[in-house]
């Protein structure tokens, strides 16, 4: 990658003369892209599946507490630097203006454990966004960072949303289950999520030196992802035999531990592939530059060359700026399209998350109509809440594909070409749940063997009087056999009446906790979806926005230069013609180096003279 910093600097060259200031800041911000390059691999899977020590023997460091009873608590970042560093992220409480800011604190390698693992920071108690670890190994040398997500609480539970948070920034992510059985329901419905979000994902069979049937297990996993349509390949490996290979430099060992296979689909089908889409990316840049700078200096070219035909190329280049001006302006199609969609969009959220938490609700209620909750609340409540994430994460895995294809909607009608998309992560469920209680505490409806007495007497009491006065108009008194008999009957019924009672009105009481519940989910989790819906229509308003803005500032450049012309004098304007030829045949190296970046069947088309609609597209990418 290191010709295309020279590249993106000569276009900054051309650029650097003029007054376009917005052409600079896009090749700026793709040097900057291009000097800190930033492959992510997010490592997800079940609690003690194994992930931690695959990235240890992945860079052949203790850079992620492994141990039977510590769990990641906080993710940790392995990327290249050298020397060895560490450092924790914390967010700033400092009150500023920009939330997302975060202050990096370096701390000891050694001491990395005490503040990732859920032994030395339960819970992330200390607050921490992230830990990093730098090493200066040839794996991580071309950009590539290794994420060891949190384990805590699996795939299945409320953490499962902070996991997926993480996907939507990542360029693939590598789901780690050990050889101990076959995918669970969990693992592929994650599974299915993620191949929504992410572009490259991967499966890793870990621990197959403990397991002798692990090759049965693999071909049972390989069944289970062709049944669920995902693409993605398992590879089995032992980090135990990567890090013993390591330590006794014995080759074929490493080779039978996996890993080499591991490595070669990072770096080929993970990096390999993120680097083209870089090259690709850059290209795009400098192709859109050198199209604007061409448009003005070809429309003054040919005005001095061709002084006669001056009035026919202003007619056309305002023809131009007009279609131009009517593309950037609230009335165009691609903004009605774009409003209308959101709204649509919005609505059809709502619908989608209370739809989805009706369904949980219902079976829910089914659930405590069939029992007594009160004597299994604290499973059903982790249960509730199990459903509530993975309703909500369904959400907005589904929102965020829709967010996309309205994207691709308002593109078809902004150009004709193909135009490349920001990346729009409507998918991130951080904190989503935050500010949702938990299930509120219920009385199990335990009853003291007092209690049940007095029930009991409570009920027997009128028994033993209504049938001691009959029995004393026969002389007898008032407690004899018959009356006590009669009061324990009574007893025993009113004692079974006041607890079908009770048992009701815990029925009740806990139908209308899961509803409170349900309302305070949908209370919250609207308000984000909506609020990163609106997000997004800004960014795909400004996006577009931005490209036409450029657009017609290039057309308005053009018709000032040929206008220019007019009043240019003979001598001037062979020197002029002279300057924009040498500017042109710069313009074009550069457009020719820019092309030669993509791939070869965008190579067989010569570069066209820029149109509305071409330069739109191309400045498109650039924003991408």
């Amino acid at each position: 990658m290191d010709d295309l910093i020279p590249l993106v600097k000569s276009g900054l060259g051309l650029v650097a003369t003029g007054d376009r200031a917005d052409l600079r800041r896009r090749l700026e911000q793709t040097l900057g892209r291009l000097a800190t390059p930033d492959i992510r691999v997010i490592v997800v899977g079940e609690f003690k599946q194994g992930k931690s020590k695959l990235i240890n023997a992945l860079v052949n460091a203790p850079v992620c507490p492994v141990d039977d009873d510590i769990a990641t608590s906080v993710p940790t970042v392995v990327g290249y630097g050298d020397p060895a560093s560490a450092a924790v992220l914390m967010p700033r409480k400092d009150g500023g203006p920009d939330r997302e800011a975060v202050e990096r604190r370096e701390i000891a390698l050694e001491d990395v454990a005490r503040f990732v693992s859920e032994r030395g920071n339960p819970s992330n108690r200390q607050g921490l966004a992230s830990a990093e670890v730098r090493l200066p190994r040839r794996l991580l040398a071309d950009g590539l960072s290794i994420i060891d997500s949190p384990g805590v609480g699996g795939l299945e539970s409320a953490h499962a949303l902070t996991t997926l948070t993480a996907l939507p920034t990542a360029d693939a992510m590598l789901l780690v289950s050990d050889a101990s059985q076959e995918y669970t329901e969990p693992e592929l419905r994650f599974l299915r999520q993620a191949t929504r979000i992410v572009p490259n994902v991967g499966c890793v069979l870990s621990k197959t030196d403990l397991y002798p049937q692990w090759r049965a297990v693999a071909d049972l996993d390989r069944g289970h992802l062709s049944e669920a349509g995902i693409p993605a390949p398992l590879i089995p490996v032992s980090s135990d035999l990567r890090l013993f290979a390591s330590q006794t430099k014995d080759v074929e060992l490493n080779r039978e531990s996996g890993f080499p296979d591991l490595i070669g689909y990072l770096r080929n089908e993970v990096v390999g592939k993120a680097q083209v889409l870089r090259r690709k990316s850059v290209a795009q840049d400098l192709l859109s530059t050198a199209d604007h700078l061409r448009l003005s200096v070809t429309a003054e070219l040919q005005a001095l060359r061709n002084p006669e035909g001056v009035p026919l190329l202003l007619a056309d280049l305002e023809e131009a700026k007009e279609r131009a001006d009517q593309q950037r302006k609230r009335s165009s199609r691609w903004q009605t399209t774009l409003n209308d969609g959101a709204s649509d969009l919005i609505s059809d959220m709502e619908h989608d998350l209370r739809d989805r938490l009706r369904s949980i609700q219902r079976e829910a209620e089914a659930s405590i109509d069939d029992g007594d909750p009160g004597l299994i609340w604290d499973q059903f409540a982790e249960w509730l809440e199990q459903r509530v994430a993975s309703a909500v994460s369904d959400t907005f895995v589904w929102t965020n594909e829709r967010s996309q294809w309205l994207a691709e909607q308002v593109a078809e009608l902004f150009a004709l070409d193909e135009v490349p998309l920001p990346l729009l992560e409507v998918s991130s469920t951080d904190g989503v749940l935050a500010p949702v209680e938990e299930v509120p505490y219920l009385d199990p409806g335990h009853v003291s063997v007092a209690g049940k007495v007095l029930i009991g007497m409570r009920g027997s009491y009128g028994g033993v009087l209504m049938f001691g006065l009959l029995t004393g108009i026969i002389g007898m008194a008032l407690i004899n056999p018959l009356s006590v008999g009669a009061g324990l009957l009574l007893g025993r019924k009113a004692y079974r009446e006041d607890k079908d009672a009770r048992l009701k009105r815990r029925q009740g009481e806990a139908k209308s906790l899961v509803r409170r519940q349900m309302d305070d989910v949908v209370f919250q989790v609207g308000k984000q979806l909506k609020d990163r819906l609106r997000l997004v229509q800004r960014e795909i308003r400004d996006h577009f926005g931005a490209i036409a803005e450029e657009h017609h500032r290039s057309l308005a450049d053009s018709v000032a230069a040929a206008q220019r012309t007019a009043s240019t004098f003979r001598q001037e304007r062979e020197a002029r013609i002279t300057e924009l030829e040498a500017q042109l045949a710069a313009i074009d190296r550069l457009h020719a180096q820019a092309g030669r970046l993509l791939p070869e069947p965008a190579q067989a088309t010569e570069p066209a003279q820029p149109d509305t609609g071409s330069t739109g597209a191309v400045a498109a990418g650039a924003h991408a």
